[in-house]
């Protein structure tokens, strides 16, 4: 089931050719970064939170988890540019799945389908806010 039916993520059957190779790989390389397990994510709820560079390379480096709109966007570049193991150092569980209804409107395709589609519980709460 396409995670937003009005926008869905394009598959590899929808293109053709070196498009869908392309596509696969970005989709695997998100794929690849994600935790086992929602539960091992067990990320900062509160203070400022400071990237590494290797994913605040553009922007901002310092977050308050105080700040609503800091908030969204420390999940949103972590979901972009974080390695496996900066996922449960960064994210937390709690906070995800509560931020999801809206941080999912604010990733790319690739990044909001590979995420629910690993995880229900995501996917679920899109529905529950619908």
């Amino acid at each position: 089931m396409p995670s937003n039916p009005q926008h869905p993520a394009p598959t590899p059957r929808d293109v053709s050719g070196a498009d869908a190779e392309d596509l696969a790989l970005y989709r695997e390389k998100f794929r690849r970064r994600l935790p086992v397990s929602l539960d091992e994510l067990h990320g900062p709820t509160q203070g400022v939170v400071d990237l590494p560079l290797h994913m605040a390379w553009s922007g901002m480096t310092s977050y308050d988890l105080g700040k609503p709109r800091q908030r969204m966007g420390l999940y949103r570049t972590v979901l972009h540019e974080g390695l496996h193991d900066d996922l449960p150092r960064y994210l937390n569980q709690d906070l995800l799945l509560q931020l999801w209804p809206v941080l999912r409107t604010l990733v790319g395709r690739t990044v909001r389908a590979v995420w629910e589609d690993a995880f229900l519980q995501l996917a679920s709460r899109t529905r529950a806010a619908a």
